[in-house]
C-alpha cells in the first residue's frame, strides 16, 4: 500500500491579519501619552513652585525695604553714609534708651511732585530724595513713579540710601536681582486733635510704598505701611 508524505498546507495571506501588531501600537500610544502628560504635569509643578518661590523673594525684599525707611524716617541707624534726615520728618530722639518723638513742625514743602532726585535738597540741606507731595486731584505719586529706574533719574530711594545698611542682590541663586526701592508721602494726620490746628501746627503720617525685586526684574511685588509716630 502507497501512502503519500503528510504536508502541513502554508498559511495563505487571507488567515495573516496582523492583530497583535495592532494592540501593540495601541498600547504604544496609550503608554507614550500617558508618560508625555505626567512629565507635562510635573514640569507645571516645578514652574509652580519655582514662581512662588520668586514671589516669595520679592515680598521679604519689599518687606526690608519697609523697615528700611522706617529707620530713615526717624534717624534710627546711625551708620549711614549720608546725613540723616529725620529731622524732615519732624523726629527727634529722646530718653534713655532712645525713642522717637514727632516733636518739631514738619515743612511740607520738602515734599516735592516729583519726589525730588538724588542731588536734590531741603531743610537743612537735607536730601529730599524719594519724598513726594500728595496731590490734590489725579493719582498719588507711587502710582505714577517708576520704581525701576535707576541712577540720576531715579525719584525712589534705593535700599540703605540712608542707613547704610546693605542688601544681598544679585544674579547669582535664590536672591532678589536688585536692592528693593522706595518712596515716602507726607499725608496730613486727619484726627480729631489736628482738625481746628494752624496749619504750622498740623502733624502728618507718611505713608511708604516699598517695590521688592525677585531673582528677575519683572518679578515685582509692592507693598505699603502708614507710619505714625
Amino acid at each position: 500500500m502507497f501512502m503519500k508524505p503528510w504536508h502541513r498546507p502554508p498559511h495563505t495571506a487571507g488567515t495573516q491579519r496582523g492583530a497583535s501588531l495592532i494592540i501593540v501600537m495601541l498600547i504604544l500610544i496609550v503608554v507614550s501619552i500617558l508618560g508625555v502628560g505626567g512629565a507635562q504635569i510635573a514640569l507645571m509643578a516645578e514652574r509652580g513652585a519655582r514662581n512662588d518661590r520668586d514671589m516669595q523673594v520679592a515680598w521679604q525684599a519689599a518687606e526690608a525695604a519697609l523697615v528700611d525707611a522706617e529707620l530713615d524716617l526717624t534717624s534710627a541707624a546711625p551708620n549711614a553714609s549720608s546725613p540723616a534726615r529725620g529731622a524732615l520728618f519732624g523726629m527727634t530722639r529722646v530718653g534713655t534708651p532712645a525713642r522717637n518723638v514727632q516733636a518739631d513742625k514738619v515743612d511740607v514743602n520738602n515734599f516735592v511732585a516729583d519726589c525730588g532726585s538724588a542731588s536734590a535738597v531741603g531743610t537743612g540741606g537735607l536730601s529730599t530724595f524719594g519724598l513726594c507731595s500728595l496731590p490734590v486731584t489725579g493719582k498719588p505719586a507711587w502710582l505714577t513713579v517708576n520704581f525701576e529706574t535707576t541712577g540720576s533719574g531715579a525719584q525712589t530711594v534705593p535700599f540703605g540710601q540712608f542707613t547704610g545698611r546693605s542688601f544681598a542682590s544679585g544674579s547669582t541663586g535664590a536672591q532678589p536681582a536688585r536692592a528693593p526701592r522706595y518712596i515716602i508721602e507726607a499725608i496730613r494726620d486727619e484726627g480729631a486733635s489736628s482738625r481746628d490746628k494752624a496749619s504750622s501746627d498740623i502733624k502728618y503720617v507718611y505713608r511708604v510704598t516699598a517695590m521688592g525685586f525677585g531673582p528677575r526684574d519683572d518679578i515685582q511685588a509692592v507693598m505699603q505701611m502708614i507710619y505714625r509716630n
